[in-house]
């Protein structure tokens, strides 16, 4: 392509060699070949449709994109740079396949609404895949969690010891998280899913052109409204953007807590070799690479999400060149966010173990239960508040005398409010202390199975 100006002939001259390379996108805009050849065949049906073109010249130029297709996918397709972007490389191919045909391939359309229509069909694609592996983590997080119902974990506030809770409990609220980036992302696709094709390069065409077809074509929900909106509106990236940041959150938090879990200081987890990683010179590790490289990862995507809104905000209509560089974040992100979702769900199905003996320890040797002996007074007409001080002084004496409150005698327990009996050690046993909390969306084991069955029906209904 180097012998050809792509410009019209009121270039005099070619591009300075550096300034091509730096103007120049195929080196990651071939990303969008598919979806450029499937948005190229839609419009080279709508012209023969609207008789812009014949019927026969309509043909030929699917026919020659589907050889630009075969040819990408078999690895004899190798646009350079001198293509500066895979609309061009994809038309000059075409061109030459199809002869003078070939050139009538852009008529009525620009490279904005062609971008930005590839871009669209390439998301689309992207949001079903990722939903698609979120129901898998939710999925692993529903195994893991039914094998550990009645298995208790320390329950944090301020990263201190709270109250224990179901270690199934714990899981669901992944499932939670992962449900609302679900949802989340079928909401962005509505807005991802609106056709740009046919806005040309900002003020519509003088062609006799049929948006609404090639919508249909290429299973838009709708088209845009007004042409300038249609070729520089990024909203739906900067949305997808966010969708993502939030998935990293919540894989970053639960990474977080597998780290700590995995430590020795706390020793909930046990990492498998197929997992994690060693050190090149202590012997003795056992790095939980797979999560900290996640929790890493998310700043990645938060960086892309500033990145796109800095670049659109000061964006005067329609299209500038600046929004070519909303791709490479966008690549990244997608990528990035599938690799951690595969990663994070291959740890929980087949890379730790839950160490259900050090857990049971761990929730008998605090003062987690400490608010169920405040609600057993208060349950016997003592005022809450009340019960809260006494038990806070409780708590105080018995830490000084190296006690728990499951050690003090019923002796300790009378001298301390008459309303005490022998029931008290039964109330603040862990697993009493879990049940107990059995209100809606609560701990208890009755809610737990209720919330496992809930979403189990959650997956079904939406999948």
């Amino acid at each position: 392509m180097t012998e050809q100006q792509t410009w019209s002939q009121r270039f005099e001259s070619a591009l300075h060699p550096a300034i091509a390379r730096f103007n120049a996108s195929i080196n990651f805009d071939i990303e969008l070949i598919e979806y450029d050849l499937t948005g190229s065949q839609a419009h080279a049906k709508m012209l023969a449709h609207t008789g812009i073109i014949s019927h026969e010249e309509g043909s030929l130029l699917v026919a020659g994109l589907e050889q630009i297709r075969q040819e990408y996918q078999q690895g004899k397709f190798h646009p350079g740079i001198d293509a500066e972007d895979i609309h061009f490389a994809v038309e000059h191919r075409l061109v030459e396949i199809t002869g003078d045909v070939g050139k009538k391939i852009h008529t009525a359309r620009s490279r904005n609404d062609q971008v930005g229509t590839d871009t669209r069909l390439y998301l689309r694609d992207q949001i079903q895949q990722i939903r698609s592996q979120l129901r898998e983590f939710q999925s692993v997080l529903l195994n893991v969690a039914e094998k550990h119902v009645e298995t208790l974990i320390p329950g944090y506030t301020h990263l201190q010891r709270a109250q224990p809770v179901s270690l199934a409990h714990h899981l669901l609220a992944y499932f939670q998280m992962a449900q609302r980036d679900w949802e989340r992302l079928g909401d962005v696709d509505h807005r991802v899913n609106i056709s740009p094709l046919g806005c040309g390069a900002l003020a519509g065409t003088t062609f006799p052109i049929d948006r609404h077809y090639t919508a249909d074509l290429l299973h838009f929900d709708n088209v845009y409204a007004n042409s300038l909106d249609g070729v520089s509106d990024r909203d739906f990236a900067i949305e997808f953007l966010c969708a993502a940041s939030l998935i990293m959150v919540h894989l970053s938090r639960l990474s977080e807590e597998v780290i700590l879990w995995s430590s020795q200081e706390f020793s909930f987890v046990t990492l498998k070799d197929s997992c994690a990683t060693g050190s090149s010179i202590m012997p003795q590790k056992k790095n939980p690479d797979v999560p900290e490289l996640v929790r890493g990862k998310t700043g990645r995507v938060f960086g892309h999400l500033q990145a796109m809104l800095v670049i659109v905000k000061g964006l005067p209509l329609a299209y500038n060149k600046d929004l070519q560089e909303d791709k490479e974040g966008l690549f990244d992100s997608v990528n990035t966010v599938k690799a951690c979702l595969e990663a994070m769900t291959i740890l929980l199905r087949e890379g730790l173990e839950f160490r259900t003996q050090r857990l049971a320890e761990a929730v008998t040797e605090d003062f987690s239960n400490a608010t169920d002996v405040a609600d057993y007074l208060a349950a016997r007409g003592v005022p809450f508040r009340e019960a809260y001080n006494l038990v806070g002084k409780v708590v105080k004496t018995s830490i000084a005398a190296g006690k728990l409150l499951k050690d003090l005698t019923l002796d300790e327990w009378k001298q301390l409010h008459p309303a005490f009996a022998a029931d008290i050690y039964e109330a603040i046993s862990p697993k009493q202390v879990v049940a107990a909390r059995n209100s809606y969306g609560g701990t208890g084991f009755a809610q737990v199975h209720k919330a496992l069955q809930a979403a189990h029906t959650q997956i079904n209904l939406n999948t």
